[in-house]
């Protein structure tokens, strides 16, 4: 009997490492239990420095960014400078602030910011950390461009899982050099808990290391964005796992969402005590619960971020109504993007009934969105253009039942991407290949599987979304964490 038992411990962590690397096998094993705590980054550092666009949704004369680390909780003095050109005068940024976290299991940690201000926009800038008057970190970084500069920025999903995928998706998107990255979801599994950005999330996407098996020294250069997905904000049992929800704690993005009342509807309720609720609450700020929706400006772009999680009823006429001004007030911007974790449209037998996002699409359409990106389908997929009316109930509601939306969807089967790039209606893309375990790969060149929307299909093997914008222009490229590109579309104005 023993001997049978250690073969399938074996069994379990061989098929474990094959499939996720070491994540899977802490999963099995559940290191990452509510006392498991990993390593420090170094360098002084409990996280190392990272460059985010912080609450600056719009663009003005010039431009910044924020910068964030985490350290220990010591009256210790830290401060920010930068320079404009190599070799050019050291300026200081503005003061460095923190929150200090002294949860039971958690801390004692500070969560530090300071803004790195007066930049033009899309210039390349030098910036360091000091601690004690003592420079302990230096990187470059780009400020944000404006209208008329191209850009480049690359999408995907569902990565944070400590893989080999991972890694090469963290590596090829180094690689591709953008601007920006946009994430849409499941940033960390499998509860967005701080220690699994700690273990998962910031050394691969940070990590010193520029390697295939390694990462990539990515988020101290390039401003991450990110929607949230259901691993991010559906484990909310402070008592369970004080760390959770660290989605709030670990990203500064735009403040500009519709909701912001703590306890409020269609956002991520709190469980556990009162103290620990609080002591969240307090920590987070006003990142809670109003930065899981937010908008925000880029280049020729103009970008929503949902959270379609199954708590947020996109029925109601409060963010329908927020959804709807926000894009309305975006149509003079040359491009409109659309990001959230649940796709409408996908031919994946996985979340095959999770359709609740189809009752957004006539809004999508309404207001000429180009592309929605989305996770949550451990896969890439291309949608024709595509027009969707839902049935409704006897109010006008689009009927939603048991996750299912039925309804008729119209298909512009003649945009091709090639000769013809003007597309007659909504793209729906899935980039959830970002590195966890791959859905359906049995469905993969099984056309016969696939929805009549479906025009592209990916399923075996990782991969990432890379977008050029211009103006008048864009390019997307379906590219796997090789190097392979196994898709390619362009649309025009």
């Amino acid at each position: 009997m023993e001997v049978r038992r250690r073969r399938r411990l074996i069994a379990i962590v061989v098929v474990g490492l094959m499939l996720g690397g070491v994540g899977t096998w802490r999963y099995l094993f559940q290191i990452d239990g509510p006392g498991y705590r990993p390593k420090s980054a170094g360098g002084g550092f409990l996280v190392a420095p990272y460059v985010q666009l912080g609450d600056e949704p719009r663009f003005g004369t010039t431009e910044s960014l924020t910068i964030l680390w985490q350290a220990e909780d010591r009256a210790t003095e830290w401060s920010v400078e930068a320079r404009d050109a190599p070799g050019g005068a050291w300026r200081a940024g503005g003061k460095a602030t923190w929150r200090t976290d002294t949860r039971p299991g958690v801390g004692p940690r500070r969560y530090y910011r300071a803004t790195v201000a007066e930049l033009a926009p899309g210039a390349e800038f030098t910036y360091r950390v000091r601690r004690n008057g003592k420079a302990l970190f230096e990187s470059t970084a780009r400020a944000r461009k404006g209208p008329g500069q191209p850009h480049r920025f690359v999408a995907f999903g569902d990565g944070g899982a400590n893989s080999w995928g991972q890694m090469g998706i963290a590596y090829r998107t180094a690689l591709a050099r953008p601007d920006f990255v946009m994430v849409a979801g499941d940033l960390v599994y499998s509860k967005g808990r701080l220690f699994e950005y700690l273990d998962k999330f910031f050394p691969i996407y940070n990590s010193d290391q520029f390697a295939p098996g390694a990462g990539a020294p990515l988020l101290r250069s390039t401003p991450m964005l990110v929607a949230p997905g259901n691993h991010d904000l559906l484990e909310r049992n402070l008592d369970s796992y004080p760390d959770a929800l660290a989605y709030f704690l670990v990203w500064s993005m735009p403040l500009n969402g519709p909701l912001s009342q703590v306890g409020a509807s269609h956002t991520p309720a709190l469980f556990g005590t009162k103290a620990q609720q609080q002591a969240f609450v307090d920590l987070a700020g006003p990142a809670y619960p109003r930065m899981a929706n937010y908008a925000f400006d880029y280049g020729d772009a103009h970008w929503t971020i949902l959270d379609t999680n199954l708590y947020a009823d996109w029925n109601d006429p409060k963010l329908r109504d927020w959804l709807e001004a926000d894009l309305a007030a975006a149509q003079d911007a040359p491009w409109r993007f659309v990001a959230f974790h649940q796709p409408p449209f996908h031919s994946s037998i996985s979340h095959g009934d999770e359709q609740q996002t189809r009752i957004l699409a006539e809004i999508l359409e309404k207001y000429r969105v180009d592309i929605v990106f989305s996770g949550h389908i451990h896969n890439y997929q291309r949608s024709h253009p595509l027009r969707f009316v839902p049935e409704r109930d006897a109010s006008g509601r689009p009927i939603e039942k048991l996750g299912r939306v039925n309804g008729r969807w119209t298909l512009d089967t003649r945009f091709d991407g090639k000769s013809r790039t003007r597309p007659d209606g909504v793209i729906y893309l899935v980039t959830g290949a970002g590195g966890a375990r791959l859905y359906d790969a049995n469905q993969h060149g099984d056309d016969s599987s696939f929805q009549e929307f479906t025009a592209r299909f990916v399923s075996n093997t990782h991969s990432l979304t890379v977008v050029d914008v211009d103006a008048t222009k864009l390019t997307v490229r379906q590219v796997t964490a090789d190097g392979e590109e196994v898709d390619r579309f362009v649309i025009t104005r």
